[in-house]
């Protein structure tokens, strides 16, 4: 029997036969996600159908964008959030937690092979977990609320091939960006993008959530990654299912990335796919504020990393360096390794466990003009609050050297 993509054996093991690219599959869900964003209007929908959640302790509901809220809009909405669980019986939830796919991450709800959606972008997250993992609209999200089911037509499936070892200086957050370079914003268009090789079974979860996390600014349907040892063990409680290449699977692309041979890559104003690499753009452009957090760049690495480069030295007198850990867990292991000290003392704000200034909802929205790089994982016009603002976007390496020197800067220059 031929080979088959990761796509193809989750959606296979779901509809319980062999499927190919390209057909349709009737699949159930595993675990549905939502947030204070979307999950009120949702619910309102839903609850016109007069039906029960099909299975409240499949979903799983985040207050993370408006956190703490800022006006009493936010308030009210949140509020609603919390009414909404109480009333459905939904008991896995992660409120004023941190990014939902962080503590979705971090839940135990999810392990390979897994079907998970939620009304959200970036829930494709969860492919760093081995899991078919995607962003559905609030109509869709009614209908699984009510049947547990959703529909897929099996997506064709390119293969990143990943050598080598990253060198200091550089991380998950630049092999995004490369490929963003090579592609473009729609060069995965509801593809699954999977990754593989002896350069990803290095990487450390951390790293490894961000290849997922970015796919669908490749335009994937999903990002799949092996999963190893690593894995399971992140996973703590999961089956220990692994998912290896299958060199004669159907894929329609084939990209080998030696990561020994990459450097620190930034997208520029306004797409994902703007990119160069840094050492072009290095002292050409004034920083005035400087962003690591969000889904994409909040978690225990990024600020390990950010809090070495910054050792020895202050945060520029014209930069506000905002930092927004991932989740509660993150920030809490911060506080044990000192790491909240040392951002503090070089000049970092260090906010609660939150989306914060990435969608331009809460915190660190930017004054007319200004340029900001971040850590997160969108540059488009007024992604962080105001559509007359420049967003940069870098590794968490990188934003942290740049804000020590005021302009976009190469951190290898400082480690």
């Amino acid at each position: 029997m031929a080979g088959q993509t990761f796509a193809q054996r989750i959606l296979g093991a779901k509809a319980g036969r062999p499927v190919r690219p390209g057909e349709v599959v009737d699949v159930p869900v595993d675990v549905a996600l939502t947030h204070e964003v979307l999950g009120p209007p949702t619910f309102a929908m839903f609850e016109e159908l007069g039906v029960p959640v099909w299975d409240p302790d499949k979903v799983f509901v985040t207050i993370d964008h408006f956190v703490p809220a800022a006006t009493a809009a936010q308030a009210n909405n949140n509020r609603v959030t919390e009414e909404i669980v109480r009333r459905h019986g939904i008991t896995h939830t992660a409120f004023y937690d941190g990014p939902s796919h962080q503590t979705l991450a971090e839940s135990g709800m999810v392990a390979p092979g897994m079907v998970v959606v939620g009304t959200d972008s970036h829930t494709c997250t969860a492919g760093a977990l081995g899991a078919f993992a995607t962003g559905i609209g609030s109509t869709e999200m009614v209908g699984v609320l009510a049947t547990g089911r959703i529909w897929f037509r099996v997506p064709e499936a390119g293969l990143v091939e990943l050598t080598g070892r990253l060198r200091p200086g550089t991380s998950a957050k630049d092999i995004v960006l490369h490929l963003l370079g090579g592609l473009g914003v729609a060069g995965c268009r509801y593809e699954s993008i999977e990754y593989g090789g002896p350069g990803l079974r290095e990487l450390p979860m951390d790293e490894r959530i961000v290849l997922a996390n970015m796919a669908v600014e490749l335009g994937a349907k999903v990002g799949l990654l092996e999963t190893d040892g690593r894995t399971a063990d992140f996973l703590s409680s999961a089956p220990r299912t692994e998912y290896r290449v299958e060199s004669d699977a159907p894929y329609i692309r084939r990209i080998a990335i030696d990561l020994s041979e990459l450097e620190p890559m930034c997208a520029k104003p306004h797409s994902v796919d703007n990119v160069a690499p840094v050492r072009e753009v290095a002292g050409k452009v004034p920083i005035h504020q400087a962003f690591i957090g969000s889904c994409t760049g909040g978690r225990l690495s990024d600020y390990r990393v950010a809090a070495d480069v910054l050792e020895g030295h202050r945060v520029h007198d014209g930069v506000r360096l905002i930092v927004t850990p991932a989740s509660k867990v993150v920030y809490r292991q911060m506080l044990l390794e000192g790491l909240v000290e040392r951002l503090s003392a070089a000049g970092a704000m260090v906010m609660a466990p939150s989306c914060g200034p990435c969608a331009g909802l809460q915190g660190g929205v930017l004054a007319d003009g200004e340029n900001v790089i971040s850590a997160s994982n969108r540059n488009f016009v007024g992604r962080m609050g105001n559509p007359g603002a420049n967003v940069y976007l870098a590794s968490p390496a990188t934003v942290a050297a740049s804000a020590v020197t005021g302009t976009i800067t190469d951190p290898r220059d400082m480690m």
